[in-house]
């Protein structure tokens, strides 16, 4: 029973080893991250920009600004 062989440990190159493996795995999380990012946030705010300036008037927006009375200097 007090004679089973425990497996030897690995002392050398235990850190590159780990290392290695938590580098591939970060690598792919960020990798991730970007594209969950890119198709989650940065498309679609395009997309609502392209649709606002698809049908914006930049004139009508001047003049209700104006009669809104925003403008002191305009009259």
């Amino acid at each position: 029973m007090a004679s089973e062989v425990l497996a030897k440990p690995q002392m050398r190159g235990l850190l590159a080893r780990c290392l290695r493996i938590h580098m591939v795995g970060a690598f792919l999380v960020s990798l991730g991250v970007a594209a969950l990012c890119k198709l989650g946030m940065a498309e679609p705010r395009k997309k609502a920009y392209a649709d606002f300036y698809r049908n914006y008037d930049p004139e009508k927006d001047f003049e209700e600004t104006k009669k809104a009375g925003i403008f002191h200097s305009i009259k």
